[in-house]
This record gives C-alpha cells, sequence and structure tokens, in this order.
C-alpha cells in the first residue's frame, strides 16, 4: 500500500519513458517527410556522390522533421490539452515538461542543421534552417491560430523535403526539385481539410480557425474539390519535366482519377460522407506516387 501510494506521488515526468519523448517528434509525420526527401535524392540527376554522406544526410533531415514537432509541441502544449486528438501527448499529459521539449526541438534544430551542412552542403543546411522556422513560427506561432488559411501557407513546410533531399545531392534546387514541392504543396490542403470537416470539434474547442469552423463545411467541400483539381492536373506534369517517366505518369492519372472522383463525392455530401475515406486516400496517394517515382529511377524505368 505504502509502496502504491509512493509511486502515485513521483511527478508524471520522472516516469517518463523512452516512448514518450520519441513521441514528440511525431514519428509518422517524420517519416513522410524522411520518405519524401529521400525520393528528392533518387531522383536528382547524376549519381549519388557518397552513400554514407547520403545516409547522413537523411539521418539530419529526420533529425530536422523531428525537431520541428517537438517545437511545435512546445508551443501548442495549451490547445493540444484541449482536442480529444491530442490530449494524449506528452506534454499535456504531463509526462514531459513543456520546457524539456523545448530544449529537445533547439538542440535537434542545431544538431540537423549542422550535421546537413557537412553531408548535403550549405544550401540542403540553409533550406532543411528555413523548413524548422517556417514549421515552427510562421505556421505554428503566426498562421495556426489567426487564420484559415493556415494549412495552405503553411503546408510549405512539409513541401520542402523533396527539396532539401535533391539540395543535398547536387548542391543545386532547380525548378524540378520545386516540382516535388508544388506536388506536396497542392495535396496539403485538401488532405487536412478533409480531416478537419471530420474533427471539427476538436478545433472549436482549441479555437483554432479551421476552414470549417470559420467559413463551414459547404466551403470546406467545395475548395477541397477545387485543389484537388489543381493536384490531379499538376501531378502527371512531373512527366514533362526529366524528374519522372512512362510508370509515373499512369500512376498518377490512375490514382488522380480517384482521387478526383472522392472529391467530387464528398462535394455533393451535405453530411460530410466520404471525408474519412479522402483523407485516408489521400495519405496512400502521395506515398504512392513518390513509391513510383523511387521504382522508377532504382529499376531503371525513367527515361
Amino acid at each position: 500500500m505504502n509502496d502504491a501510494a509512493t509511486e502515485n506521488d513521483i511527478p508524471a515526468h520522472l516516469t517518463a519513458s523512452a516512448r514518450d519523448y520519441a513521441s514528440l517528434l511525431k514519428p509518422r509525420v517524420m517519416s513522410l517527410s524522411i520518405f519524401t526527401a529521400m525520393v528528392g535524392m533518387v531522383v536528382a540527376p547524376g549519381p549519388v556522390p557518397s552513400w554514407g554522406l547520403a545516409v547522413l544526410s537523411v539521418i539530419a533531415i529526420a533529425l530536422g522533421a523531428g525537431a520541428s514537432a517537438a517545437l511545435n509541441m512546445w508551443w501548442d502544449s495549451d490547445i493540444d490539452g484541449r482536442m480529444a486528438r491530442t490530449a494524449a501527448r506528452p506534454i499535456p499529459t504531463g509526462k514531459v515538461p513543456a520546457a524539456e521539449a523545448f530544449g529537445l526541438g533547439i538542440v535537434l534544430s542545431a544538431l540537423s542543421v549542422w550535421l546537413l551542412a557537412l553531408s548535403g552542403g550549405y544550401l540542403a543546411a540553409g533550406l532543411l534552417a528555413v523548413t524548422i522556422g517556417f514549421y515552427v513560427v510562421v505556421y505554428s506561432m503566426l498562421l495556426k491560430r489567426r487564420t484559415p488559411q493556415n494549412i495552405v501557407i503553411g503546408g510549405a513546410a512539409g513541401a520542402l523535403p523533396p527539396v532539401v533531399g535533391y539540395a543535398a545531392v547536387t548542391g543545386a534546387a532547380p525548378l524540378e526539385a520545386w516540382l516535388l514541392f508544388a506536388l506536396i504543396f497542392i495535396w496539403t490542403p485538401p488532405h487536412f481539410w478533409a480531416l478537419s470537416l471530420l474533427k471539427k470539434g476538436d478545433y472549436e474547442a482549441a479555437g483554432i480557425p479551421m476552414l470549417p469552423n470559420v467559413k463551414g463545411d459547404a466551403v470546406t467541400r467545395e475548395e477541397i474539390f477545387r485543389y484537388s483539381v489543381a493536384l490531379v492536373v499538376l501531378a502527371p506534369m512531373l512527366a514533362v519535366a526529366p524528374l519522372a517517366g512512362w510508370l509515373y505518369a499512369a500512376a498518377a492519372i490512375i490514382l488522380g482519377a480517384e482521387f478526383l472522383r472522392r472529391a467530387y463525392l464528398l462535394r455533393r455530401s451535405p453530411d460530410n460522407t466520404g471525408a474519412g475515406g479522402l483523407f485516408g486516400f489521400s495519405i496512400f496517394y502521395l506515398f504512392a506516387l513518390f513509391l513510383v517515382l523511387l521504382i522508377e529511377h532504382w529499376a531503371g524505368f525513367h527515361g
């Protein structure tokens, strides 16, 4: 009995596990950043100068993504506790103090940029620094709580990893690399707005002005459809650039048709039926397109 009482008296943050600290880095979001950055490295022209340096570059980009997440959780810890989707995160539950999350984010930010400067060059390191700063300062601090366009503008941070990867291999960031950026940038609004239709109550409780809460469901569904049209038009255009080949073009057309079909059905649904399906499919859509790009270049189907 005394032992149990003693355990209950221990501050929560003193019993935090490695998993709690790892969750600060948002592993699922980090994995998408890592994957798109790797694809950016692979599709870059010419051979990879050194696979050892390439691995270090991927690690640096992963650390940068984790740093962004930790700093985002530090800044958003007050509203995370008011949202069912985020209430179990380590800071709202008291498992990890906000100050420790902030310190972890700052250390990882500096480490990631320094490591990428050594392995991938100054341009890639600079782009990574911009990515971290844009996500934390521009999106989290300036946009998220002020405008329903938070996802549109803030999506630039999530779209930068393939450009960082491309620059880490070539030392340059030409138009081809920015087409990869554009693909993710245009994908982001319909992806997150579909989720926001499902989580309106959460965002309302937290005071976050997501599009459904500010403009209503009908406007949100219309905007999802418009961005979906732009996305399915843009995606096959990568095959016109030196980035992709016929396999990617076919995948972009087929997957795009399904994406647009789901967006159209959601547009016509007054009760938001299909929002969850579109959200889930959007994740598969982006992963599949980048996977096909990877397969094309590794298997020699490109060009």
